[in-house]
């Protein structure tokens, strides 16, 4: 996830003028509403001498308990989302919007991002080494928190008569919630829908845009730069939602191609280039696995000892995939298929990707690079200075083998804030529908008012608005993982007789049935 909580947002132009006063009295204003909604959804638990917020417990909790209840999924199931992702047990003519790869990349455009890049980096400054290994931990019991949330995305799907797609939260969590009466489940869902709509506007799209042209009038001389003027931010934003209609006018379909492209390239330049750090730094290897395993059990000189360190992994792997929030499963609902526990399976890549590949990857490359910087970041944590910018700690790694690279990391900064730019649009778009109805003239209100807080974001902070709606967005966790655990029963079927089929070989006879029928029909 790209949520704000480790990276700040970049200051309003001082030129701006009569706007810069509009941001700050908007800051203003929200400023006191945000620390009382803050202190409530982040309600500090304490173990010893360390606090941590009640979301992440829920989370954690939640994932051991659907690992358990599915039998240790995300390690039975990986073999049957790669034949699913493979295309082996699908036909093209299966409902849905797009096939399982592009369902799967455009929710990774969604949690891949500045959290893998900026936020390990502070996860290692707060909590050394050590963190890594319960990052992994966390990821892991994520991705069963994923197959179950995917799963009931697509089951309780609605198609359109035009095809298109409505699913993930806004339709399992009033079947879920039914128990408790009407009123309740509309109550329930519609501060899920109301918490996505905010974050998605603000969170996932004014955030990205400002850090994205942050990043860019950095690398091209700051404020002396190019990029230096108000009038410049104006004219960024602009191209930047105009890069982002492009896309997201033409729905999911438009999105998960995109992705699909997107993901993968920018993903796998990151990669290579933790690698070359790794590789350089070969000989370091035992040292860095002995650092991070005797940090995770014998941390020194760290807030809380191990339960701290513990909990600056989970805390930090928890924002960084959206494991338990329901937002991707609003992405995973489009996939075509006629079996919703498949996309269940898919889901599973996408905290095995985020969290446990490319955020240990990051870890990696930091701790093994060995930078000052590092060091430098450990002492200000402990001297009480707070976390440092996680973004420097991850350059300044990569700089010890390729001087060059802050200058790629900040366009991969800007491509992972593009496509989550893209993916939130749909998110938000769902919410919305669910909010205020279908249709076309409705949809694109949303995509207006949407792309006109893209440009915003470019010129102003808001930074108070977007503390808030990440805020709001850890609600959708507590309501989301409510109803996902009193429909587990429903998940536990569907997958039993998936395997089952599976197993006998009924879901590869349907396939080759089908394919040909149409091939008879055809040379008939």
């Amino acid at each position: 996830m790209n949520a704000p909580r480790s990276v700040q947002m970049a200051p309003a132009s001082e030129e701006v003028g009569w706007l810069g006063s509009v941001d700050a009295g908007i800051n203003s204003f929200f400023e006191p509403i945000t620390e009382v909604f803050s202190a409530i959804v982040f309600f500090p638990v304490t173990v010893g001498d360390f606090s941590f917020p009640a979301v992440v417990a829920w989370l954690i909790i939640a994932g051991i308990v659907i690992t358990v209840y599915f039998g240790f999924i995300q390690f039975r199931g990986l073999r049957v989302g790669t034949q699913v992702i493979r295309g082996k047990f699908s036909s093209k003519d299966d409902p849905g919007e797009v096939p399982h790869f592009q369902a799967l990349t455009s929710a990774l455009s969604g949690t891949v991002g500045l959290g893998n890049i900026a936020g390990v980096g502070a996860a290692m400054a707060l909590g050394g080494p050590g963190a890594t290994f319960w990052m992994i931990i966390a990821g892991l019991l994520g991705m069963a928190t994923k197959f179950a949330e995917c799963t009931l995305g697509v089951k309780y799907r609605e198609v359109h008569e035009d095809g298109s797609i409505s699913g993930g939260p806004f339709k399992y969590l009033p079947v879920a919630f039914k128990r408790f009466g009407r009123w309740p489940a509309k109550i329930l869902t519609g501060t899920f829908a109301v918490a996505i709509l905010l974050f998605g506007v603000a969170g996932g799209n004014m955030f990205q845009a400002n850090q994205t042209f942050a990043q860019v009038q950095n690398v091209t001389g700051g404020d002396d730069g190019i990029l230096g003027s108000a009038g410049a931010a104006v004219v960024f934003g602009l191209i930047l939602a105009v890069a982002v209609a492009v896309v997201i006018l033409g729905g999911i379909k438009s999105i998960g191609a995109t992705t699909s492209k997107l993901v993968p390239a920018m993903g796998g330049i990151y990669i290579l280039a933790c690698l070359a750090v790794i590789a350089v730094n070969i000989e370091n290897v035992p040292a860095a696995f002995g650092a991070i395993i005797d940090g995770a059990f014998k941390p020194e000189g760290f807030a809380g000892g191990i339960i701290g360190v513990m909990i600056v992994g989970f805390q930090r792997a928890s924002f960084s995939n959206e494991a338990g929030v329901g937002s991707a499963a609003i992405a995973h609902s489009a996939v075509k298929t006629r079996r919703p526990v498949s996309e269940g399976f898919v889901a599973l890549f996408e905290p095995l990707v985020d969290t446990v590949l490319i955020c240990t990857m990051t870890a990696l490359a930091i701790i093994m690079a060995g930078t000052p910087s590092l060091q430098a970041g450990i002492d200000q944590v402990q001297g009480g200075e707070g976390p440092p910018d996680g973004v420097i700690l991850t350059s300044d790694a990569f700089a010890t083998v390729l001087p060059w690279f802050p200058v790629v990391l900040s366009i991969a900064v800007a491509l992972f804030a593009y496509s989550t730019l893209i993916t939130w649009s749909y998110y938000g778009l769902k919410a919305w529908e669910y909010l205020f109805g279908r249709g076309r003239r409705r949809e694109i209100t949303y995509k207006v008012i949407f792309l006109t807080f893209t440009v915003a974001g470019c010129v102003l902070s808001f930074s108070q608005v977007i503390e808030f709606t990440d805020a709001a967005l850890f609600v959708c966790a507590f309501v989301n993982l409510l109803g996902v655990y009193l429909l587990l029963p429903v998940i536990k079927r569907e997958m039993k007789q998936y395997l089952a089929d599976r197993k006998s070989g009924k879901l590869e006879m349907l396939g080759i049935e089908e394919d040909d029928i149409k091939e008879a029909a055809a040379n008939a």
